[in-house]
């Protein structure tokens, strides 16, 4: 059993990169393999909505861009659970981030070949400033999840996730929380 734990900062010391480490030691925890990615190290680049919008994507969830999200999405679809951490930026997720799941939420718009439906993910947002923008930040992990689990199929019941803010000012104990978060999807939901 993989879960990918994709991290989406440049920084390797930061508040992201802890999240991160409470991830990974929580699915060790549940006896689960961790697959770890650093984002900001791939090549990745926006979506460029090819043919009008709906190219290789839509019809066989393949991205026409080529660059390192190929090795990524396969990477996704191998995975049996996500963890998706992001620093926040102007109340959102890294531009790295939004880079990867703009592209990604292409990909999986199709029920015939979506790799992420019904496959369980913790979404943490790292606010390492005043941690204003938090919340924005989770709500958009939020609908990108929504989206790429349910929006087609209209079975909200599927959707197995959980949602987590990490400050500065909570550091302490929420990386407790996402490493507890972390192990019981593995113990729970993948089992």
């Amino acid at each position: 059993m993989k879960v990918l734990i994709i991290t989406c900062s440049p920084n390797r010391d930061g508040l992201t990169a802890a999240c991160g480490e409470a991830a990974e030691q929580g699915i060790k925890n549940g006896k689960a393999e961790p697959v770890v990615v650093w984002l900001n190290d791939l090549t990745l680049s926006k979506c460029k909505a090819c043919d009008n919008g709906w190219g290789t994507c839509r019809n066989q969830g393949v991205c026409q861009v080529l660059d390192d999200f190929q090795v990524l999405h396969q990477q996704i679809g191998e995975a049996d659970g996500f963890v998706v951490i992001s620093p926040v930026y102007w109340w959102d997720m890294s531009e790295s981030a939004k880079a990867l799941f703009d592209r990604l939420r292409r990909c999986e718009a199709m029920k015939d070949h979506n790799r992420v439906k019904g496959k369980p993910f913790l979404c943490v947002a790292a606010a390492g400033g005043t941690g204003i923008g938090t919340i924005n930040c989770l709500a958009s992990m939020e609908r990108l999840f929504l989206q790429m689990n349910s929006l087609q199929f209209m079975d909200l019941s599927a959707v197995m996730g959980d949602f987590i803010g990490v400050t500065r000012k909570n550091r302490s104990y929420m990386l407790e929380a996402v490493k507890a978060a972390s192990e019981k999807m593995v113990l729970d939901w993948l089992k």
